[in-house]
């Protein structure tokens, strides 16, 4: 279905997108657009659909109805293929090797992506993991695997970010780390969508909250309260 809108300046472009996900409706008639260098978060109930959401725009959903277009690539085409080193996902499971270490996990992720193993050092030692470049991952406690993984956005530096329960497993002194890989998405002219129950949180990394219910977006282009 052709898009209805302009969409040559938004990282994401959603019409009347439907998703069924094991022949069960999720979504249904979603309308969304993010623009460059926004961060909407994205709130509702348990099974609304929040984290079929951020598979959608991974482009690694297909769609059963409507139009959607994420960094310039149409879903359900063969485009999505070259946008997806663009795209980082922190779902709730870690992406990474077990019985690597921090350290070997993200100078493997450099050696794929052409950056420097020195990188990988750096964007862990950013999140301050420095001193546990050598800790396998089998061994690292829940807070230090979600820093790892803000450590591998620092390093993919994507133009799209999704963050699934971002601020879960995170201390205190942890949550500033969120606010800082999504304002650095932001300075790359990047977008980020971020999951969160925690909705006062979401004033801090934010422009707008969408609610998802009844499978579809509300709110959307409502600014989060201050």
């Amino acid at each position: 279905m052709p898009s209805t809108v302009s969409d040559n300046d938004n990282v994401v472009t959603l019409v009347d997108v439907a998703v069924d996900v094991e022949r069960v409706s999720v979504l249904r008639g979603l309308d969304l657009t993010i623009a460059a260098g926004e961060s909407i978060g994205v709130v509702g109930a348990n099974g609304s659909g929040k984290s079929t959401l951020l598979r959608v725009l991974a482009t690694l959903l297909p769609l059963a109805g409507g139009y959607g277009r994420v960094l310039g690539a149409e879903l359900g085409t063969d485009e999505c293929f070259a946008v997806r080193p663009g795209i980082a996902l922190v779902g709730h499971a870690p992406a990474l090797y077990p019985r690597l270490t921090l350290g070997e996990n993200l100078r493997f992720l450099a050696r794929l992506t052409g950056r420097r193993e020195r990188a990988a050092d750096e964007a862990l030692e950013a999140v301050g993991l420095a001193r546990a470049v050598d800790r396998r991952a089998e061994v690292c406690s829940q807070g230090m695997l979600r820093r790892a993984e803000l450590a591998r956005v620092l390093l993919s530096q994507p133009r799209l970010l999704l963050l699934d329960e971002a601020h879960a497993g995170l201390d205190k002194a942890s949550i500033s780390l969120v606010e800082a890989v999504v304002e650095r998405v932001r300075d790359g002219a990047g977008a980020s969508v971020v999951v969160s129950h925690d909705q006062p949180r979401l004033r801090g990394v934010a422009d707008r909250l969408v609610e998802i219910s009844g499978g579809q977006a509300l709110l959307a282009g409502e600014e989060v309260p201050a």
